[in-house]
């Protein structure tokens, strides 16, 4: 079974980092395009990032240029890099892995940005 655990998430100030982890048990990780989404309260999930087996990325515009996706095969883990946070980052981040229409999800971490 499939398992993901995020962790890395907690409070800090505007203009702080953070840096996010995804755990992945089992053997799909190294062919799966692991993504990081997003959701505030009273919104649907956003995709935040994404990489694919291969290390090609892809950000959300709102994200771009502050935030960093990266992949550790050899640990079957993923991270995700977060810079010049701003309030309206603050959401529960989720990790996800896909591949081939097997589709997982994490519990999520919760990320506040606030002064």
């Amino acid at each position: 079974q499939v398992q993901l655990v995020e962790s890395g998430g907690g409070l800090v100030q505007p203009g702080g980092s953070l840096r996010l982890s995804c755990a992945v048990s089992g053997s799909i990780f190294k062919s799966a395009v692991m993504g990081w989404y997003r959701q505030l309260p009273g919104k649907e999930r956003e995709l935040v990032a994404y990489i694919t087996s291969r290390g090609s990325t892809n950000y959300a515009d709102s994200v771009k240029g502050r935030f960093t996706i990266s992949r550790d095969n050899a640990k079957n883990t993923g991270y995700l890099q977060m810079s010049s946070l701003k309030p309206e980052d603050t959401a529960v981040y989720y990790c996800n892995v896909d591949r081939s229409g097997l589709n997982y999800w994490g519990k999520g971490t919760l990320v506040t940005v606030s002064s």
